[in-house]
C-alpha cells in the first residue's frame, strides 16, 4: 500500500508538473526542443537502468542475497557498480560531446525548423548527464527493493517532479530562454535522486565501493542476461523514439501533443504498473530459486487480475473522457482549444494499449525471472518491426495519432506472443476463475461507459467553460463511472479478498 501511495503521489506531482508545463509554455517548438531533449536521455535510462540492467541484475542479486553470505553480496555489488559506473560516465561524456549529432538522429525533422535543432542540442546538453546520476539511483534502488525496502526507491520520483516544477516556476522567469530552465531541473534533479538514496544504502551496509576484478562470475551472469534484454524491454521506449522521429517532420507541436497523451495514459500505467513490477520481479526471483512453481505461477495471475480490475476501467475511462481530461488539466491561453483537439486524439489512440502495456509489466518479468531473456528479444523484435510497419502505414492518414495508434498495435501484438510464451513453457496457468473476473470488468466498463459516453457531451463546451465548471463536471464523471463499475462488480460476487496474494 506504501508503494501504491508514493507511486499515486509521484504521478499527482507529475500530473502538476505538466498542468505547470502546459500553462507556462504551452505545445510549440519550444516545448518539442526540450521533450526531445528529455526523451533520449529518458531512453538511455531504460536500458542502463529500471530496464533491461534491473532485469539482468536483480535476479543474480536475488539469487546470492539468498545465500546469505553478506561479503559476496557486497563484492558483487562492488564489481556491478564499479563498471556501471564507468560505462555510464563514457556514455554521459560522449553524448554531452555529441548532443548535436544527437538531435539529428533522433529528431532529424527539426533540421527544416529554424533554431529548433540548435535548442534542443543545447538543453542535450544538460539533460544527458541525468542518465549517469538516474541509472545509479536506479541500481541503488533495485538493491533496496531486493532487500524490502520498497518505500524509498518509491518515493524517488516525487523529487524529480518537485525539482522541475520548481524550476518552470522560478527559474525559468530568471532565463532569456525560459523552457531551458527545465533542462537545468532535469540536470539537478538527477543529483538529488541519487543523494537521497544514499542512507538509507548504508543502512543496509552495502554501500558500493569502487573494485574491479578482471574475472568475476556474478558480473558475467548479469552481462550474459542484460545483452539480449538490452533490446527486449525497451521495446516500448523504442517505440516511442520511433515516434518521436517521425513526429519530428509532423506539423510543430506535433511532438508535444503526443507527450501530453502519453503522460496523461501513463498515470494508470504508473501507479498500478510500475507497482505491481516492483514487487513482482523480486517475488517471482525468489520463487523460481526456490523452484515454487505453483507459486509463480499463482504470482503472475495474482497480478494480472489487478491489471483486469483496475487496467480495463482505466482504459474506458481515458478513451471516453480524453477531450475533457486535456481540456480541464492543459488548456490555457497558450495551450489552444486546437491543442486540446489535437492531444487528445492521440490519448485516444494511446489508451487503447493501456492494459497491454501493463499487462507486459507483469508478463516480461516472468521470463526475466527465470533468467530467459532470449525469448522476450525475440517477442520484442517482432513487436518493433510491426511498431514500423503500422507507424508507416497510419502516419500519412492520421498524422500524430497514426503514431500512437502503432503504439498501441505493437504493445498488443508484444503482450499477446509474451502471455503465450509463458503458458506455452508451463510457467503461467490461468486460474479458473480468470474468465470470471474478465466477464465482471467487461460487464462492469459497459454500464461505466454508457455514464461517461453520455455526460462527457461534446468537446467544445468543455474548452468554452470555466475551469471551476469542468473539475466540478470532470470529477463527478469519474465518481459516478467508478461507483458504476465497483457496484457491478460486487453483484457479480467479485471481491477483495479474490486479489490478495
Amino acid at each position: 500500500m506504501g508503494i501504491s501511495f508514493f507511486t499515486f503521489l509521484s504521478r499527482i506531482l507529475g500530473f502538476i508538473r505538466d498542468l505547470v508545463f502546459a500553462h507556462q509554455f504551452g505545445a510549440g517548438a519550444g516545448t518539442d526542443a526540450f521533450f526531445v531533449a528529455f526523451k533520449i536521455p529518458n531512453f538511455m535510462r531504460r536500458l542502463f537502468a529500471e530496464g533491461a540492467f534491473a532485469s539482468a541484475f536483480i535476479p543474480i542479486l536475488t539469487e546470492i542475497k539468498n545465500k546469505k553470505d553478506h561479503f559476496k553480496l557486497q563484492d558483487f555489488i562492488n564489481q556491478v557498480a564499479t563498471r556501471l559506473a564507468v560505462i555510464l560516465l563514457i556514455v554521459t561524456l560522449i553524448g554531452v560531446i555529441s548532443s548535436p549529432v544527437l538531435v539529428m538522429i533522433f529528431a532529424p525533422g527539426f533540421s527544416s525548423g529554424g533554431d529548433k535543432a540548435l535548442l534542443t542540442s543545447e538543453m542535450l546538453k544538460l539533460t544527458f548527464p541525468y542518465l549517469f546520476f538516474i541509472s545509479l539511483t536506479a541500481f541503488s534502488g533495485s538493491i533496496l527493493n531486493t532487500h524490502g525496502r520498497f518505500y524509498a526507491p518509491a518515493f524517488t520520483p516525487i523529487l524529480l517532479n518537485v525539482v522541475l516544477i520548481s524550476c518552470a516556476l522560478w527559474l525559468s522567469p530568471l532565463m532569456e530562454r525560459p523552457i531551458v530552465a527545465l533542462a537545468w531541473g532535469v540536470f539537478i534533479a538527477g543529483i538529488v535522486q541519487l543523494l537521497f538514496q544514499i542512507p538509507f544504502l548504508r543502512q543496509l551496509k552495502l554501500f558500493p565501493r569502487f573494485s574491479y576484478k578482471a574475472k568475476d562470475k556474478g558480473v558475467k551472469k548479469v552481462l550474459k542476461l542484460m545483452i539480449p534484454a538490452l533490446f527486449g524491454v525497451s521495446v516500448t521506449q523504442l517505440n516511442l523514439l520511433l515516434d518521436t522521429l517521425l513526429a519530428s517532420f509532423l506539423e510543430t507541436g506535433s511532438i508535444s501533443w503526443l507527450y501530453y497523451s502519453d503522460r496523461l495514459m501513463e498515470f494508470p500505467l504508473g501507479v498500478l504498473g510500475v507497482a505491481l513490477t516492483t514487487i513482482v520481479l523480486p517475488t517471482l526471483s525468489n520463487q523460481h530459486n526456490n523452484k515454487s512453481t505453483e507459486q509463480f505461477s499463482k504470482t503472475l495471475d495474482w497480478a494480472l487480475r489487478w491489471v483486469i480490475l483496475l487496467g480495463m476501467p482505466s482504459m474506458v475511462g481515458l478513451f471516453l473522457l480524453a477531450g475533457p481530461l486535456v481540456s480541464t488539466l492543459f488548456q490555457s491561453d497558450v495551450f489552444t482549444p486546437r491543442a486540446v483537439q489535437l492531444a487528445s486524439n492521440s490519448l485516444m489512440a494511446y489508451s487503447l494499449g493501456l492494459v497491454f502495456f501493463m499487462a507486459i509489466k507483469i508478463l516480461a518479468p516472468g521470463f526475466y525471472a527465470r533468467q530467459d531473456t532470449k525469448t522476450p528479444v525475440k517477442i520484442a523484435i517482432i513487436a518493433l518491426i510491426a511498431n514500423m510497419v503500422f507507424n508507416l502505414l497510419l502516419i500519412i492518414p492520421l498524422k500524430h495519432v497514426g503514431l500512437a495508434l502503432a503504439t498501441t498495435l505493437s504493445a498488443s501484438l508484444n503482450a499477446g506472443l509474451l502471455y503465450w510464451g509463458l503458458v506455452k513453457i508451463g510457467a503461467y496457468k490461468p486460474q479458473k476463475d480468470s474468465l470470471r473476473y474478465l466477464f465482471s470488468s467487461l460487464t462492469g466498463c459497459f454500464f461505466m461507459g454508457l455514464i461517461l459516453w453520455f455526460g462527457a457531451g461534446d468537446l467544445a463546451e468543455w474548452t468554452h467553460a470555466s475551469l471551476s465548471h469542468k473539475i466540478i463536471h470532470l470529477l463527478s464523471l469519474i465518481v459516478s463511472a467508478i461507483i458504476i463499475y465497483f457496484i457491478i462488480l460486487f453483484g457479480l460476487g467479485v471481491r477483495i479478498k479474490d486479489f490478495k496474494d
